[in-house]
């Protein structure tokens, strides 16, 4: 923020109430209040692409980053979006030679906070004229104003809609720096305001502090002393409309409570759908080596990807989850101070994103650890993005690949190994010998996403092979206890093989102690 930008620079921060797929619900809001930086709120798809051209031209005019700040339930949104005109792009740059604001030194931070503040006087004159903050709903005397922003807003409207609420209506899309003359005119003209906002009382703490020198006598209800709604979990229209009616004396008029007990009368009967490594998944692979050979006595330090779902049974990998990159210093932390084995347990693309440093941190430290880094040859969780060890760029250029095992030869590994997975035999012998070494060592269990392969055989009009059940199966269930793989189906106390999910990886078979499984082609 003190150096700032000279081209548009904007920064997509997704917030994700309910922890849908985050490990936390923070409320990335308060980077931009901390940042000294302008955010802008999305509430639906047009929002969210409308929004992101206003914040590259806010961006380029005030020479600052902005943030973009949507949540789970707009990222999720679908519906039609008017573009408009696409410029062309200029990707040709010059460095600007301007060594007082862009070399943070003592003498040159103060002056660049001061720059910053005056940026900040001119992004308050933006908030105040900007058309995403507006009153989309006005009463000239009302006794009811609600104010909302983000995906909050769509809830709120429904819940006064569902209420019969008659209440003025402001919807705040710029939410940092607030615009504090047109909230405190909207404060004077009602005398209670309700603020609805996901996750902490961002909008609340500051309306508060507005009201206090344009509207002293303005009630403000929302999260703040007697508490109508959470500080957690994602909202809906009757978590809303439940906090309006109290606020209001009013009656919900839909029962919402027998909809949720005909709702899960309906689905009591259907099997639980977890997250599921696919069928054919490399880790699963891994994970019963792992687990086969380190045992229940050893502490796996896992991380952010699709290994992370090794932490169910019964693969049972994964004692310690805390962010991208901790598996490594976890593992350090955790294997200094026990006796047991400690192994962490990193992607592929999470070695190069965030896993190095811990590498080096345990080779100069001679941290007796074992770094199994699961490299299914692409960032699968996300949706397949290269990474350095795929040999593209982002924009499918084709580069040299960095090779995880010279990366962690080069950091001072002595002992680097690359098995495939699926070599049960040769992947065992090897994990047998990390244990026993004295310091830390690296085992790549190398193979590539089934999803990958899948696509690439029907590309090339190759034939597509399963794996099924013969007549020696006795019903032992070993591969159904062990892998947990979900194209495995118990039926009438028999296993069978769904070959629509099926992709022949071929691990059941060396599980199987009746060799009641075997390959075929299906199409």
């Amino acid at each position: 923020a003190y150096v700032g930008v000279r081209g548009g620079y904007v920064i997509v921060t997704a917030d994700d109430p309910e922890c849908y797929s985050s490990q936390n619900e923070q409320d990335n809001r308060y980077y931009a209040l901390l940042s000294g930086l302008p955010c802008l709120e999305p509430s639906n798809a047009q929002e969210a692409k409308d929004m992101t051209v206003s914040a590259i031209e806010i961006s380029e005019k005030l020479e600052l980053p902005v943030l973009l700040r949507t949540t789970t339930r707009v990222s999720h949104t679908r519906g039609p979006v008017i573009f408009g005109k696409l410029a062309e792009p200029n990707l040709k740059g010059s460095f600007v030679r301007d060594v007082k604001r862009q070399v943070m030194v003592p003498a040159h931070s103060r002056r660049q906070h001061s720059v910053l503040l005056r940026k900040f006087e001119l992004a308050k004159e933006i908030s105040e004229n900007s058309p995403y903050n507006k009153i989309v709903h006005e009463r000239k005397n009302g006794e009811y104003a609600l104010i909302s922003s983000s995906s909050a807003y769509n809830y709120t409207v429904e819940a006064a809609n569902l209420l019969k609420l008659d209440a003025g209506i402001l919807k705040l899309g710029m939410t940092h720096p607030l615009p504090e003359r047109m909230i405190g005119k909207f404060l004077k003209k009602h005398s209670k305001v309700i603020v609805v906002e996901e996750l902490e009382p961002y909008l609340e703490t500051q309306i508060k502090a507005i009201a206090k020198d344009y509207a002293p006598n303005v009630e403000v209800y929302g999260k703040l002393g007697k508490p109508y709604f959470p500080r957690e979990g994602e909202f809906s229209t009757q978590m809303v409309a439940a906090g309006m009616a109290r606020i209001a004396g009013k009656k919900v008029p839909i029962s919402f409570g027998r909809i949720e007990e005909k709702y899960a009368e309906v689905v009591k009967g259907l099997p639980a759908r977890p997250p599921i490594l696919c069928a054919g998944c490399p880790h699963r692979a891994s994970f019963h080596v792992i687990r086969k050979i380190a045992g229940e006595s050893a502490i796996y330090s896992t991380d952010i990807g699709c290994y992370a779902l090794g932490i169910a049974p019964p693969l049972n990998v994964g004692d310690m989850l805390i962010c991208m990159g901790a598996s490594i210093g976890v593992a350090e932390g955790i294997g200094k101070v026990t006796s047991t084995h400690a192994l962490a347990i990193i992607g592929d693309s999470t070695f190069f994103h965030a896993g190095i440093p811990g590498l080096i941190n345990a080779v100069y430290n001679n941290h007796k650890i074992v770094v199994a880094v699961l490299d299914n040859l692409t960032t699968a969780m996300t949706g397949h993005q290269p990474h350095p060890g795929t040999g593209l760029t982002g924009m499918e250029r084709s580069v040299e690949k960095v090779s995880i095992e010279k990366v962690a030869e080069g950091c001072g590994v002595n002992f680097v190994k690359v098995v495939n997975p699926f070599n049960i035999k040769e992947a065992e012998a090897v994990l047998k010998k990390a244990l026993r070494f004295d310091g830390p060592s690296v085992i790549v269990f190398r193979a590539p996403c089934t999803l990958m392969v899948v696509k690439e055989r029907r590309r090339k009009g190759a034939e597509l092979l399963a794996c099924r059940i013969n007549e020696k199966c006795t019903g032992c269930m070993a591969c159904i206890k062990v892998l947990g793989c979900p194209a495995l189906i118990v039926e009438e106390e028999k296993v069978s093989i769904n070959e629509a999910l099926c992709n022949a990886c071929g691990l059941c078979i060396s599980i199987c102690p009746y060799k009641a499984i075997e390959c075929a082609k299906i199409r």
